[in-house]
């Protein structure tokens, strides 16, 4: 299965755009053109999220898992998914919100084994032999989501799908490895989409969205211009030797 990014609906642009909203009203976004953000893979970038702010306001966490609870029924369907997996830490409170709406069982996977007792990487119960939704709050580059990805397969579970709050879409390459282990990837909304719910509102200066804006026109140029990785070798490279 090749990761999910077709023609947008109505329904998905309208989805992605509420999304975006709430993120700027709870404050999650942050833009800074003047001073870039380094991500772990050598990217450099003018904005950040903090999709786990989401958890303290009750009405934008059930809105936003709404949101996706919608989307994974259109996109994957009504009963294909049979068990829900966060990963540690931030896609834990998302897993269990969504997995309660869907009445479906809930795991979590560690980053590494806890180090005693039974020296589990999944908790809860392994899915084995069930299709699991993986759940994260962001992706950058799809990195920590291979890690958990093949963890559950590993334990026996099929891990085909991926659902994430917001997925960054800016960097090359950040797909290609989901899609060639096979597993799509879901997300509500991206950079482009929270650059378009700003409009009309008192969110940045416009010199700040004016930035930004060059940022996503040319993300690669931008990184090797503030003194980051300018391609995904490079930043390959970066990770790897972190």
């Amino acid at each position: 299965m090749a990761a999910s990014m077709g023609h947008a609906s109505d329904w998905d642009r309208d989805a992605a755009l509420t999304a975006a909203r709430i993120l700027l009203e709870i404050k999650a976004v942050n833009f800074r053109p003047e001073e870039a953000y380094t991500f772990t893979s050598g990217w450099k970038a003018p904005v950040y999220i903090d999709c786990r702010k989401i958890i303290y306001f009750p009405r934008a966490r059930a809105k936003i898992c709404e949101l996706a609870v919608e989307k994974l029924t259109r996109q994957i369907g009504f009963e294909t998914i049979e068990a829900v997996a966060g990963g540690e830490t931030a896609g834990i409170p998302y897993a269990a919100w969504i997995a309660d709406r869907m009445a479906l069982p809930m795991a979590y996977v560690r980053k590494k084994p806890k180090g005693f007792g039974r020296n589990a990487l999944i908790e809860g119960d392994v899915p084995e032999g069930k299709n699991t939704l993986l759940v994260e709050d962001l992706t950058t580059d799809g990195g920590s989501k291979i890690q958990f990805a093949n963890a559950l397969r590993d334990a026996g579970a099929i891990c085909d799908h991926v659902f994430v709050v917001f997925f960054y879409g800016v960097f090359p390459g950040s797909l290609n490895k989901l899609a060639e282990m096979g597993i799509s990837l879901h997300h509500l909304c991206t950079w482009w989409d929270v650059l378009e719910a700003c409009r009309g509102g008192d969110y940045f200066p416009e010199a700040t969205l004016t930035g930004v804006r060059k940022f996503l026109e040319n993300p690669v140029a931008w990184s090797a211009a503030h003194g980051g990785v300018s391609s995904a070798e490079e930043a390959a490279a970066h990770k790897a030797a972190k």
